[in-house]
């Protein structure tokens, strides 16, 4: 079966909320009973420039999934960066090149779209991803810090659920 890269739409949207949750590493703010506010969040991603949310997909299953980010930098002459954020494959394609080629897929686009520098964040829980990562050039440069901010952020309308879990 072939590979094919793109970028995600709105009919996708349940299969990548599936994808999502397989690869979390315990509870958080993602629901699944609530589609409509990741169906928003698709269609803001595709207004946004330099925002992608890039989908791989097996014989028409969706496999993996990753965001994209571009933007401009002030350092480097205002030069362009990407970063890769929330990069997931479902567990039975992990390891069978399908997660290699998603990031390779990524790298190619950051270049197309004329960044100088690729940058991603991984859990420190993952250890296999740290090695995987590694050896697809990529280096430890920097230590990550995050705050989570103590926001009300979810949308009030979220209505859409799936009755698969209602």
């Amino acid at each position: 079966m072939q590979l094919y890269f793109r970028d995600a739409l709105d009919g996708d949207v349940e299969d990548l909320v599936d994808v999502l949750l397989g690869g979390r590493l315990g509870p958080g703010a993602d629901d699944p009973y609530y589609i409509d506010d990741y169906v928003d969040a698709l269609r803001e991603i595709d207004r946004t420039d330099g925002s992608y949310l890039l989908v791989a997909e097996l014989g028409g299953r969706i496999v993996g999934m990753l965001q994209l980010f571009t933007f401009r930098h002030f350092q480097h002459r205002g030069g362009r960066c990407a970063e890769i954020e929330s990069m997931h494959v479902v567990e039975d394609q992990r390891g069978t090149g399908v997660d290699g080629q998603l990031l390779d897929y990524a790298v190619s686009r950051a270049k197309d779209l004329g960044c100088y520098r690729l940058q991603l964040t991984s859990s420190i829980k993952r250890d296999d991803a740290h090695v995987f990562y590694a050896d697809h050039g990529f280096k430890e440069t920097h230590k990550g810090f995050k705050q989570y901010l103590d926001l009300d952020w979810t949308p009030n309308r979220s209505a859409g659920r799936r009755e698969q879990y209602a």
